[in-house]
């Protein structure tokens, strides 16, 4: 008996620290992905473009990463987690090295084009090892912890990297990421086991990847896909792109001052999909929780916009701009309200048999990111039409309509109440 319980201890032991491994490669796509927060304008001018323009060139990295979504989840049932996920670390690390040698927007969109490529399975590798080894509330704790291991990427990608861009210019961030990528391959190829796919799938790849697309318009994942659209986005895109631009550019900040309330911000993103994946377990009630947190999160960003010069906050206060102050308390609450993500995909697992539960994540993951990409490029057009405040009351928006659709769709007569 004591043997048994001992093989139990090590077997936990051994998947706990390969969830690990494999959430330092989300770590690792979450820093590559926001590198442009906190170096855009130094980009933009070494490529003599437009920040605005060189903010919808990097769209390229999301939409690369959203279309191989399909592919790589089908890669997942077929082969297993542990020969995908070091592919893509091994083209991660190319991809890093092209960004940050590039020499003007072309090679620049080539980089970004690998990275997203490359970057796409990070976090469903992780998701789909402990979808299938985890039980359903395990399970819902666990993506909440890889979500915030991986969150840690961006709080890299804040003060740390500001200082790096200040000292060594923003190509040492693309340098500094590959050499992580070799550290996590290696973590990697030691710590996860070889294990051949648990229900692997003979069909074919064509097959699998129309599987993945049926999955996601499905009435049952619909209201699920529809929040993930603009869940994700708003987030990603906010701490991304747009708060260092907001911070900087509107209430004048350095770019260290800036890096530090990104890094505010990110530090609530870390905790926050603990204390949801906490709240819950003791809840019980899964669905208004996404749905009630998302509404908030809009209600902040709207409130964010709305202290800009001349609109409503500012001059309810009497004010000319609201003070930095202000905007670091609402991105820390942000953080934390739109920390529900990972709930969406314990939601597809119950919806879903095992043989298909790396395609059922696909396909929100699918929807996560390609709504990131989509919100990055339309709010860079929107940006240069009418400015960063309505920026964000456009991302405040759009996650309000998504939280509808989802409370239309998910309702008690749908299956996912």
């Amino acid at each position: 008996m004591e043997t048994a319980a001992d093989d139990a201890g090590t077997a936990t032991r051994a998947l706990i620290l390969a969830l690990v491994a494999l959430a330092c490669g989300h770590m690792l796509s979450t820093l590559l992905r926001t590198i442009p927060a906190v170096s855009l304008d130094l980009m933009a001018a070494d490529f003599q473009l437009e920040p605005q323009t060189l903010a919808s060139l990097t769209s390229i990295y999301p939409f690369a990463f959203a279309a191989a979504q399909i592919p790589v989840g089908a890669a997942m049932d077929r082969f297993g987690v542990r020969p995908v996920s070091l592919s893509l670390l091994a083209g991660t690390v190319f991809g890093a090295v092209a960004s940050g040698f590039a020499t003007g927007p072309a090679s620049f969109a080539v980089g970004q084009f690998m990275l997203g490529v490359s970057t796409s399975g990070m976090l469903m590798c992780p998701m789909t090892l402990a979808a299938k080894q985890l039980s359903a509330a395990r399970f819902g704790l666990w993506s909440g912890a890889i979500l915030s291991i991986g969150n840690i990427g961006m709080l890299l990608s804040s003060s740390p990297l500001a200082f790096v861009v200040d000292n060594w210019g923003w190509r040492a961030g693309f340098w500094m990421s590959a050499l992580g990528g070799v550290a996590v391959t290696l973590a990697v190829f030691a710590l996860v086991p070889k294990q051949a796919a648990e229900h692997k799938d003979e069909s074919s790849p064509l097959s699998q990847m129309i599987e993945v697309l049926r999955l996601g318009l499905s009435r049952p994942l619909r209201g699920l896909i529809a929040l993930a659209l603009v869940s994700l986005a708003t987030s990603l895109v906010l701490r991304g792109l747009w708060g260092g631009p907001w911070l900087m550019q509107v209430k004048g900040l350095s770019r260290v001052e800036a890096g530090n309330q990104l890094g505010a911000f990110t530090l609530a993103m870390i905790i926050g999909p603990l204390l949801i994946g906490m709240i819950d377990r003791r809840l019980g009630r899964r669905r208004d929780l996404v749905a009630g947190s998302h509404m908030v999160g809009a209600l902040l960003l709207a409130l964010m916009a709305l202290g800009a010069p001349h609109y409503a906050v500012s001059a309810l206060f009497g004010v000319p701009v609201m003070p930095p102050q202000y905007d670091l308390v609402l991105l820390v609450l942000i953080g934390l309200a739109t920390s529900a993500q990972p709930l969406l995909f314990g939601m597809s697992r119950q919806l879903v048999d095992a043989q298909t539960t790396g395609k059922a994540l696909a396909a929100v993951n699918l929807a996560f990111f390609l709504g990131a990409a989509l919100m990055q490029s339309v709010t860079g057009a929107v940006a240069a039409l009418a400015g960063l405040p309505a920026v964000l009351l456009f991302m405040a928006a759009m996650l309000a309509i998504g939280v509808l659709v989802f409370l239309a769709y998910t309702s008690p007569a749908g299956r996912t109440g």
